[in-house]
């Protein structure tokens, strides 16, 4: 029986030491496992913060170009309206000035823009009201080409400041209105850099 109890005692020894190994490896095994993970889930961890953080600046980013963007639009419609309120201010003041200055500035006007030729000349009914007695004499003495002459029509046009030339049914509109409407885009130009530069 000695030789038995021995016999199993050995065994048991071996049995217990091949589970202790079998532990052992197990225990090391997961204990890599788990660092893997822990490596994977940390590598994971900074790869989506580093995502998160240039989301978060690609946002930053994309606001502050909306806000400048937004800031420059801003900038850009208050000098435009300011720009207009300055012509339609210049128009109006044109519209009023003084009777003397305004006529002679109609007739420098006249005279450049005669066409060779006889031409007849409509002012508004408020302007016929108040012409100067000599008007058409100074306007065809101003007149650049001695072949071109305007007589004043008794007739009068629907406008506000300035005059129509007409030259056998070709009609020049002279307004003010027609005047600043197609010099627009210049006097713009003109108005934004005086204001702006």
């Amino acid at each position: 029986m000695a030789g038995l109890d021995k016999i199993i005692g050995q065994i048991r020894q071996e049995s217990e030491e091949l589970c202790s190994q079998t532990v052992a490896a197990a225990q090391e095994k997961a204990d890599r496992i788990l660092q893997e993970a822990q490596e994977a889930a940390q590598a994971e961890c900074s790869r989506m913060e580093k995502r998160s953080q240039q989301a978060v600046k690609d946002a930053l980013e994309r606001g502050h170009s909306a806000a400048d963007l937004q800031k420059r639009r801003g900038i850009l419609a208050f000098k435009q309206q300011m720009v207009r309120e300055v012509l339609d201010q210049a128009l109006e003041e044109m519209k009023h000035i003084e009777e003397k200055p305004y006529f002679e500035a109609l007739i420098r006007l006249a005279a450049r823009s005669a066409m060779p030729g006889e031409g007849v000349i409509y002012f508004s009914a408020a302007d016929q009201k108040r012409l100067p007695a000599d008007m058409e004499e100074r306007l065809n003495r101003e007149l650049k080409d001695p072949r071109a002459s305007l007589k004043i029509s008794p007739e009068s046009r629907e406008m506000e400041g300035g005059f129509v030339l007409s030259y056998g049914g070709i009609e020049e509109n002279c307004s003010f209105d027609a005047l600043f409407e197609s010099a627009g885009e210049q006097l713009q130009d003109v108005v934004t850099r005086i204001l702006f530069s």
